[in-house]
C-alpha cells in the first residue's frame, strides 16, 4: 500500500507558508491584521508533522502531538481575540491546502489508498478543530470567571457610593441596562443549552460566550468609571508618590490597550525616545490617566493609528501626548469635553454607544491631582491630540 507520509513530509514547509499567506489574505479572518508571521503560524507545523506519522503505515498515530498543538493553538487564538468562526476557517484552509498539495501524488495511488489518506487527513483535521475549540472555550470561560470576580469586587463599593451620591443615577442606570440585559440573556441561553447536553464548543455557543465577555467588559468599564467619578466627588482620590519609570508605565498601558486597538484594526505607536527616564509621581494615577486617554482615542478612531509620545521639556517639566487619526473634535465640543457625561459627536451626529462621558472628566481630575495641565489640539476629520504637561518631581500630595 502506498505511503503518502513521505510526500507530505516534502510538502510540509510549502503547506505551512501557503497556509500563513492564505490566512493573512483571507477577508473572513480579520484578527490577523496586526499579528506577526510567527503569531499567525503558531503550532500548525506541529499539526502537519503529526499528520505525517498518522499517514505512515509503519508508525503509531501521533494524536497526542496533534492534541497538544491544537490546545495551544486554541488558547493563543482566544488570547489574540479571534472569533470562533475565524478559528474554524483557519482549519478549513489547512485541510484544503493539504489535499491540494498531495493531489498530484495521490493520483499515482489506488482508489483504496487515496480513500484511506483522505479519511485520515479529515480525521486529523477534525480532531485538531475539536481540541482547539475545547481549549478556546476553556480560555474564554476562564476569562469570564475573572471578569465575574472583578465585578463582584466592585459591586459592594458601587452600592455604597450610590447611596451617598444620587447625581446622574438615572443616566448610569440606563448605561448599565444594555450590557446587563445582554449578559443575563446570553448567560441564560448558554446555561440552558448546557443543561440540555447540547454541544458546548459549536460556533453559536462560542459566539454567545463572546457576547457575554464583550458586554461584561463594557459593564466593568462603566462601573469603574462611575466609581472613579464618585471617589473624586467625595474627595477620596489620594496620591501615593514614588519614583516611576516613564517607559514602564507606557509599556503597561500598551499591553492592556493593544487587544482593543487590534480589534479595531488600529496601530499603537510609542515614541518615548526623548522621555525622562524617571519621574516622581503616583504611578497608578499616571497610568490611569494615560489609559483613559488612549482608550478614548481608540474609541473615536476608525482607521489609522494612536500614538503615545513622551518628551522632557525642561529641568522641571515633561509631557505625555496621545495623538489619534480619528474623527476629530469640533470647537463647540472641546469647550465642554471635560465635563461629566459630555461626549463628542461622530460625523453622523451621534455619540459612540460604548462611551460613558466620564473618561475625560476623570482624566481632567487626575491631571489636576498630579498638578499638571492638559491641552487639546483637534479639527473635525483630522484627528485629535491630548497633551498633558506634568512636573518631573511631584513632592507635595495634592487633592
Amino acid at each position: 500500500m502506498k505511503d503518502f507520509s513521505q510526500l507530505l513530509t516534502k510538502k510540509t514547509d510549502d503547506i505551512t507558508q501557503q497556509w500563513i499567506d492564505a490566512v493573512i489574505q483571507d477577508k473572513n479572518i480579520k484578527s490577523t491584521k496586526n499579528l506577526s508571521i510567527e503569531g499567525v503560524k503558531d503550532r500548525i507545523s506541529d499539526v502537519l508533522n503529526a499528520l505525517v506519522t498518522v499517514l505512515a503505515q509503519d508508525r503509531k498515530n501521533d494524536l497526542k502531538t496533534i492534541a497538544e498543538a491544537s490546545i495551544h493553538h486554541g488558547i493563543l487564538r482566544a488570547e489574540q481575540n479571534f472569533d470562533p468562526a475565524e478559528v474554524v476557517r483557519e482549519y478549513h484552509l489547512l485541510r484544503s491546502l493539504i489535499l491540494e498539495n498531495l493531489q498530484e501524488g495521490m493520483m499515482q495511488g489506488t482508489a483504496q489508498e487515496v480513500f484511506r489518506a483522505v479519511s485520515l487527513i479529515n480525521q486529523v483535521v477534525d480532531a485538531a478543530i475539536a481540541q482547539c475549540f475545547q481549549s478556546y472555550v476553556e480560555e474564554r470561560l476562564q476569562e469570564l470567571q475573572q471578569l465575574q470576580n472583578q465585578l463582584s469586587l466592585t459591586v459592594e463599593e458601587l452600592k455604597r457610593l450610590v447611596r451617598v451620591s444620587q447625581d446622574n443615577l438615572s443616566f448610569l442606570a440606563h448605561e448599565f441596562k444594555t450590557p446587563l440585559t445582554s449578559i443575563i440573556g446570553y448567560s441564560d441561553l448558554y446555561l440552558r443549552q448546557s443543561k440540555q447536553s447540547q454541544i458546548r464548543d459549536t460556533v453559536p455557543s462560542l459566539e454567545h460566550i463572546e457576547r457575554v465577555l464583550n458586554n461584561g467588559r463594557q459593564l466593568l468599564r462603566l462601573i469603574n468609571d462611575a466609581l472613579e467619578f464618585c471617589r473624586d466627588r467625595q474627595g477620596m482620590l489620594k496620591l501615593q508618590l514614588s519614583p516611576v519609570k516613564v517607559r514602564t508605565v507606557v509599556r503597561t498601558v500598551v499591553e492592556v490597550m493593544q487587544p482593543l486597538a487590534d480589534s479595531r484594526g488600529l496601530k499603537l505607536v510609542v515614541d518615548c525616545e526623548n522621555a525622562p527616564v524617571e519621574v516622581t509621581t503616583d504611578p497608578f494615577r499616571l497610568q490611569q490617566m494615560v489609559m483613559n486617554l488612549v482608550s478614548n482615542a481608540i474609541r473615536y478612531t476608525e482607521t489609522g493609528s494612536v500614538t503615545i509620545e513622551c518628551r522632557l521639556l525642561s529641568d522641571r517639566e515633561w509631557s505625555i501626548a496621545v495623538q489619534d487619526t480619528g474623527i476629530g473634535i469640533a470647537p463647540e465640543d472641546q469647550i465642554r469635553l471635560f465635563k461629566p457625561f459630555e461626549r463628542a459627536k461622530t460625523f453622523d451626529g451621534n455619540r459612540p454607544p460604548d462611551s460613558t462621558g466620564l473618561g475625560l472628566a476623570i482624566v481632567d481630575k487626575l491631571v489636576t491631582l498630579l498638578q499638571g495641565r492638559i491641552y487639546i489640539a483637534s479639527q473635525p476629520g483630522e484627528g485629535s491630540t491630548f497633551k498633558v504637561i506634568l512636573p518631573l518631581n511631584l513632592n507635595t500630595p495634592f487633592s
